[in-house]
Protein backbone atom coordinates (compact mmCIF):
# COMPACT_ATOMS: atom_id res chain seq x y z
CA UNK A 1 0.00 0.00 0.00
CA UNK A 2 1.66 3.73 -0.91
CA UNK A 3 1.48 6.30 1.39
CA UNK A 4 -1.33 7.76 -0.89
CA UNK A 5 -3.25 5.05 -0.25
CA UNK A 6 -2.62 4.93 3.24
CA UNK A 7 -4.05 8.20 3.99
CA UNK A 8 -7.19 7.66 1.90
CA UNK A 9 -8.07 4.51 3.99
CA UNK A 10 -6.98 6.64 7.38
CA UNK A 11 -8.95 9.42 6.19
CA UNK A 12 -11.93 7.35 5.41
CA UNK A 13 -11.87 4.97 8.14
CA UNK A 14 -11.49 8.21 10.70
CA UNK A 15 -14.50 9.69 8.76
CA UNK A 16 -16.54 6.70 9.73
CA UNK A 17 -15.57 6.59 12.96
CA UNK A 18 -16.01 10.16 14.33
CA UNK A 19 -19.25 9.80 12.21
CA UNK A 20 -20.13 6.90 14.78
CA UNK A 21 -19.41 9.09 17.77
CA UNK A 22 -21.39 11.65 16.56
CA UNK A 23 -24.40 9.53 15.96
CA UNK A 24 -24.12 8.22 19.43
CA UNK A 25 -24.01 11.26 20.89
CA UNK A 26 -27.40 12.36 19.02
CA UNK A 27 -29.10 8.91 20.15
CA UNK A 28 -28.21 9.52 23.76
CA UNK A 29 -29.90 13.09 23.49
CA UNK A 30 -32.39 11.14 21.87
CA UNK A 31 -32.53 13.16 18.15
CA UNK A 32 -34.37 11.66 15.39
CA UNK A 33 -33.14 10.17 12.27
CA UNK A 34 -32.49 13.60 11.05
CA UNK A 35 -30.43 14.66 14.30
CA UNK A 36 -28.25 11.58 14.01
CA UNK A 37 -27.45 11.64 10.42
CA UNK A 38 -26.63 15.63 11.06
CA UNK A 39 -24.66 15.15 14.10
CA UNK A 40 -22.62 12.02 12.14
CA UNK A 41 -22.00 14.38 9.18
CA UNK A 42 -20.81 17.00 11.38
CA UNK A 43 -18.38 14.84 13.27
CA UNK A 44 -17.16 13.09 10.56
CA UNK A 45 -16.47 15.89 8.10
CA UNK A 46 -15.74 19.13 9.99
CA UNK A 47 -12.24 18.14 10.69
CA UNK A 48 -11.27 16.96 6.95
CA UNK A 49 -13.04 20.32 5.78
CA UNK A 50 -10.76 22.39 7.98
CA UNK A 51 -7.44 20.99 7.10
CA UNK A 52 -8.44 21.40 3.14
CA UNK A 53 -9.64 24.66 2.99
CA UNK A 54 -6.30 25.88 5.42
CA UNK A 55 -4.52 23.45 2.65
CA UNK A 56 -6.55 25.35 -0.41
CA UNK A 57 -6.90 22.08 -1.18
CA UNK A 58 -10.31 22.08 -3.27
CA UNK A 59 -12.38 21.07 -3.95
CA UNK A 60 -12.19 19.43 -0.06
CA UNK A 61 -11.84 16.01 0.36
CA UNK A 62 -15.27 15.85 1.80
CA UNK A 63 -16.84 16.92 -0.93
CA UNK A 64 -14.58 15.72 -4.03
CA UNK A 65 -16.01 12.15 -3.99
CA UNK A 66 -19.22 10.59 -2.62
CA UNK A 67 -17.35 7.80 -0.60
CA UNK A 68 -16.88 10.46 2.18
CA UNK A 69 -20.25 11.59 3.00
CA UNK A 70 -21.12 7.59 2.24
CA UNK A 71 -19.03 6.53 5.33
CA UNK A 72 -20.64 9.49 7.37
CA UNK A 73 -23.96 8.28 6.18
CA UNK A 74 -23.23 4.62 6.54
CA UNK A 75 -22.41 5.02 10.46
CA UNK A 76 -25.44 7.15 11.00
CA UNK A 77 -27.28 3.96 9.84
CA UNK A 78 -25.67 1.63 11.89
CA UNK A 79 -26.24 3.54 14.98
CA UNK A 80 -29.84 4.13 14.18
CA UNK A 81 -30.17 0.45 14.18
CA UNK A 82 -27.22 -1.03 16.10
CA UNK A 83 -26.83 1.91 18.88
CA UNK A 84 -28.06 -0.79 21.64
CA UNK A 85 -25.29 -3.34 20.68
CA UNK A 86 -22.72 -0.20 20.42
CA UNK A 87 -24.37 1.00 23.79
CA UNK A 88 -22.84 -2.12 25.41
CA UNK A 89 -19.18 -1.08 24.91
CA UNK A 90 -17.33 0.86 27.67
CA UNK A 91 -17.65 4.36 26.85
CA UNK A 92 -18.61 4.50 23.43
CA UNK A 93 -18.38 7.66 22.37
CA UNK A 94 -15.65 8.28 24.04
CA UNK A 95 -14.07 5.26 23.03
CA UNK A 96 -14.81 5.85 19.14
CA UNK A 97 -13.65 9.74 19.28
CA UNK A 98 -10.59 8.57 20.70
CA UNK A 99 -9.85 6.31 17.53
CA UNK A 100 -11.47 9.15 15.83
CA UNK A 101 -9.27 11.69 16.91
CA UNK A 102 -6.19 9.53 16.10
CA UNK A 103 -6.64 8.59 12.74
CA UNK A 104 -7.32 12.23 12.02
CA UNK A 105 -4.60 13.46 13.67
CA UNK A 106 -1.92 11.43 11.45
CA UNK A 107 -4.02 12.04 8.53
CA UNK A 108 -3.97 15.63 8.85
CA UNK A 109 -0.52 15.96 9.85
CA UNK A 110 0.36 13.92 7.03
CA UNK A 111 -1.38 15.77 4.22
CA UNK A 112 -0.05 19.25 5.66
CA UNK A 113 3.36 17.76 5.05
CA UNK A 114 2.61 16.70 1.67
CA UNK A 115 1.34 20.12 0.29
CA UNK A 116 4.73 21.30 1.74
CA UNK A 117 4.35 22.71 4.68
CA UNK A 118 7.27 23.21 7.63
CA UNK A 119 7.13 20.65 10.59
CA UNK A 120 5.22 22.95 13.19
CA UNK A 121 2.41 24.15 11.27
CA UNK A 122 1.93 20.67 10.44
CA UNK A 123 1.59 19.55 13.41
CA UNK A 124 -0.89 22.30 14.03
CA UNK A 125 -3.20 21.41 11.24
CA UNK A 126 -3.17 18.05 12.34
CA UNK A 127 -4.13 19.01 15.93
CA UNK A 128 -7.21 20.95 14.02
CA UNK A 129 -8.37 18.15 12.11
CA UNK A 130 -8.72 15.91 14.88
CA UNK A 131 -10.29 18.48 16.69
CA UNK A 132 -12.50 20.06 14.61
CA UNK A 133 -15.13 17.55 14.12
CA UNK A 134 -15.54 16.75 17.76
CA UNK A 135 -15.52 20.44 18.28
CA UNK A 136 -18.53 21.13 16.07
CA UNK A 137 -20.66 17.84 17.38
CA UNK A 138 -20.41 19.12 21.04
CA UNK A 139 -21.63 22.50 20.13
CA UNK A 140 -24.63 21.13 18.22
CA UNK A 141 -25.91 19.85 21.21
CA UNK A 142 -24.41 22.82 23.55
CA UNK A 143 -22.07 20.77 24.87
CA UNK A 144 -18.67 22.89 26.19
CA UNK A 145 -16.16 20.92 23.50
CA UNK A 146 -13.96 17.89 24.64
CA UNK A 147 -11.07 20.00 23.38
CA UNK A 148 -11.59 22.88 25.61
CA UNK A 149 -12.54 20.52 28.66
CA UNK A 150 -10.03 19.04 31.97
CA UNK A 151 -9.70 16.17 30.20
CA UNK A 152 -6.30 15.40 27.75
CA UNK A 153 -7.79 15.81 24.06
CA UNK A 154 -5.38 17.89 21.88
CA UNK A 155 -2.27 16.76 23.95
CA UNK A 156 -3.27 13.14 22.51
CA UNK A 157 -3.81 14.71 19.10
CA UNK A 158 -0.51 16.40 19.50
CA UNK A 159 0.94 13.27 20.69
CA UNK A 160 -0.18 11.67 17.06
CA UNK A 161 1.35 14.82 14.78
CA UNK A 162 4.16 15.04 16.02
CA UNK A 163 5.10 11.23 15.67
CA UNK A 164 4.12 11.67 11.86
CA UNK A 165 5.98 14.66 11.75
CA UNK A 166 8.99 13.40 13.86
CA UNK A 167 9.16 10.12 11.27
CA UNK A 168 8.99 12.44 7.82
CA UNK A 169 12.02 14.31 9.32
CA UNK A 170 14.28 11.01 9.90
CA UNK A 171 12.60 9.58 6.56
CA UNK A 172 10.68 6.52 8.09
CA UNK A 173 8.72 4.54 6.50
CA UNK A 174 5.06 6.48 6.26
CA UNK A 175 2.71 4.29 7.04
CA UNK A 176 3.93 2.38 10.22
CA UNK A 177 5.04 5.71 11.48
CA UNK A 178 1.11 6.65 10.54
CA UNK A 179 0.16 3.63 12.03
CA UNK A 180 1.81 4.46 15.44
CA UNK A 181 0.46 7.62 15.37
CA UNK A 182 -3.21 7.12 15.33
CA UNK A 183 -2.89 4.60 17.58
CA UNK A 184 -0.63 6.02 20.85
CA UNK A 185 -2.79 9.18 19.84
CA UNK A 186 -5.85 6.92 21.07
CA UNK A 187 -4.40 5.06 23.47
CA UNK A 188 -3.21 8.17 25.59
CA UNK A 189 -6.83 9.96 25.05
CA UNK A 190 -8.56 6.76 26.33
CA UNK A 191 -6.24 6.31 29.00
CA UNK A 192 -6.56 9.38 30.27
CA UNK A 193 -10.18 9.23 30.95
CA UNK A 194 -9.37 5.98 32.65
CA UNK A 195 -6.77 7.47 34.64
CA UNK A 196 -8.64 10.35 34.82
CA UNK A 197 -5.19 12.90 33.60
CA UNK A 198 -6.02 16.57 33.15
CA UNK A 199 -4.44 19.01 31.25
CA UNK A 200 -2.28 21.61 33.14
CA UNK A 201 -4.12 24.20 34.72
CA UNK A 202 -2.21 27.90 35.32
CA UNK A 203 -1.18 28.00 38.39
CA UNK A 204 -2.01 30.55 41.39
CA UNK A 205 -5.52 31.42 42.42
CA UNK A 206 -8.40 31.85 40.67
CA UNK A 207 -11.74 33.89 41.35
Amino acid sequence: MTPDQALYWLDLLGTFVFGLSGAMLAVRRDLDVFGIAVLAVAAALSGGMIRDMALGATPVAALGTSHTLLAAFAAALCVFFFHRLIEKLSKPVMVLDAIGLGLFAVSGARKALDFGLDPLPAVVLGVLTAVGGGAVRDLLVAETPRVLREEVYALAALLGAVIVVAGDRIGADPLPVLILGAALAAFVRILSVLRGWQAPKAPGPRD
